[in-house]
């Protein structure tokens, strides 16, 4: 019997799909396992190649196998879907990852270590206190409305509700200042959660030299810098910063054809929230204009005055995320030019 040279396990919650293939791609068995047999599984077989999808679990179990002997290979899910032959279910899905792995020009990617995804789960519940708080704020402003009151929008008028209706001396029926005052607690509760995973994040960080060193870059701050980290597991994966920049979805979409090369709106690919923040950034710099001549010089200052505001945002969020995959390979910080 030939030996399994790529194993394709297609990940479940309770059950996974394998598909084995040898090193000519002949399929050699299929089985269907649960988390437990697939363990027992992988620890009996000789090392092999472990491809799975990178989705939820791909990376623990990448550890696992690594751990067993094997050699495991994460692949992003748009790059198996070509490879799924007709209808599917999820032996096809198994075979089809197995097919990918094997391809020399698949483009993998490196899983992450167990610290990365402890930041990158506080991260996770850091952003869900946050669209709670949102939410509990547009409750507040839809509430308010529907008494005739227009509440100011940002933070600073909601910390001062009470105070902002009685100066202005609006109107609202007793029981629901009671109401509004128990969604303003709720949002006081989740600015502290927000506070204290922030804090949380920092501190397992704070011995990292990297986190020091991405805080180099002009607008990056704890929370784009500790995002970098839990998100990458291996900048290496990418050839260079563009490289980067295009995996967050910072380039233009390419659409060529009888030699005629068009360059539409960026991709929005990848990563949202590297996206999201490194715009943010970009932004923040963006709007003072001592802080963008003085790190980026005449380049930033002509192309913010010959292209919108939103496309200078754009170029320079790129040019930021070129610059955070050069400080992570390097890890050297950010040096301004004399």
């Amino acid at each position: 019997m030939s030996t399994a040279h790529i194993i394709g396990i297609d990940l479940g919650k309770n059950t996974f799909h394998i598909a084995a293939h040898d090193k000519s791609g002949n399929e050699l068995f299929r089985k269907k396992l649960s988390r437990k047999k697939l363990l027992e599984f992988l620890s009996c077989r000789e090392p092999s190649i472990i491809a799975m999808e990178s989705c939820g679990g791909a990376h623990w179990l990448a550890r696992k196998c690594e751990s067993l002997g094997h050699i495991a290979k994460l692949i992003p899910p748009q790059y198996v879907k070509p490879y799924v032959k007709t209808n599917k279910n999820d032996f096809i899905d198994a075979c089809a990852i197995a097919e990918a792995a094997s391809r020399p020009s698949m483009r993998f990617t490196s899983h992450k270590t167990e610290s990365a995804q402890i930041i990158s789960t506080l991260r996770k519940l850091r952003n869900g206190y946050i669209r709670e708080r949102t939410a509990c704020m547009n409750r507040i402003g839809s509430i308010l409305l529907e008494f005739g009151v227009s509440l100011p929008k940002g933070h600073a008028a909601m910390k001062k509700l009470f105070q902002w209706l009685a100066d202005e001396g609006h109107y609202v029926p007793p029981q629901i200042i009671f109401e509004l005052s128990e969604l303003l607690e709720h949002y006081e509760v989740l600015n502290q959660k927000i506070e204290n995973q922030q804090a949380k994040v920092e501190k397992l960080l704070a011995e990292d030299p990297q986190m020091t060193q991405l805080q180099t870059i002009p607008g990056v701050g704890p929370v784009i810098a500790s995002a970098c980290l839990s998100s990458i597991g291996n900048p290496t994966d990418f050839k260079n910063g563009r490289n980067f920049a295009a995996w967050i979805g910072l380039v233009p979409i390419q659409y060529s054809t009888g030699g005629k090369t068009t360059m539409l709106g960026i991709s929005k690919r990848g990563n949202r929230e590297l996206r999201t923040l490194f715009i943010h950034a970009a932004r923040s710099i963006l709007w003072r204009d001592k802080s963008a001549e003085k790190y980026f010089g005449n380049w930033l200052m002509d192309l913010k005055q010959r292209k919108p505001f939103n496309v200078a945002v754009v170029a320079l969020a790129n040019k930021l995320a070129r610059i955070a995959w050069s400080v992570m390979t390097t890890n050297k910080p950010f040096l301004i030019k004399a």
